[in-house]
């Protein structure tokens, strides 16, 4: 299978926001708001173009992934500068078959070259660490809460950035979702049942693992 990774255009905007509803929908709760962040996420100042990557196989657009700006809140009061991604989104019937870590490492790569330094996410551990990603606990970086919580992983892209940057992460006012505004959008596509699935428990598994 032939996988082919660009930029996302214009063009591309309601491919990607379906593949990514397609891609979430009854995955971490019932329905998804998934595609709504990623309608909006373009319009962020936070939002890098440049890491906005969609995989197509047979002119098909298959998956995608978005990058924005965030930051870590140091002990000391400074304010150092990372990257966060998401949505990772691969269609169902294309999952499994090594195209969102296709979408991560280029992406990556491409992100060092640009000169950014580190990589923070929230995101399970099982899948991430293949990737090199650890648990943000092991640089002491906290959530914006002030805890540990396992779903929060780090990627130095380049060796030793994350020494010594103890603090609190803060993925930036992008990823806040406003659930209103979110159904609303989610009107403009067709009927999906909302369901209770397996998967939903992994992600409240997650979501509870957190320590001080």
């Amino acid at each position: 299978m032939d996988i082919f990774i660009r930029k996302e255009t214009e063009a591309d905007y309601r491919s990607v926001e379906e593949l990514t509803r397609d891609a979430f929908w009854n995955v971490n709760s019932p329905g998804c708001d998934e595609h709504y962040l990623v309608h909006i996420l373009r319009n962020s100042p936070a939002f890098i173009p440049e890491l906005d990557l969609v995989a197509e196989v047979n002119g098909k657009i298959v998956g995608n992934i978005m990058y924005a700006h965030s930051s870590i809140q140091k002990t000391d009061g400074t304010i150092f500068p990372v990257l966060t991604f998401g949505p990772l989104s691969v269609l169902p019937e294309y999952q499994k078959m090594g195209i969102g870590g296709q979408l991560i490492q280029l992406s990556m790569q491409k992100a060092t070259e640009m000169g950014y330094t580190a990589v923070l996410i929230y995101g399970d551990p099982v899948y991430y660490s293949k990737f090199g990603f650890v648990a943000a606990e092991e640089f002491k970086i906290r959530t914006n809460q002030g805890l540990y919580a396992a779903a929060l992983q780090a990627y130095e892209l380049q060796p030793g950035s994350l020494s010594g940057v103890n603090g609190k992460f803060d993925e930036g006012e992008s990823y806040q979702i406003d659930p209103v505004l979110s159904a609303e959008f989610e009107r403009g596509f067709p009927f999906k049942e909302k369901l209770v699935t397996p998967s939903q428990s992994r992600f409240m598994e997650l979501v509870g693992m957190v320590h001080e």
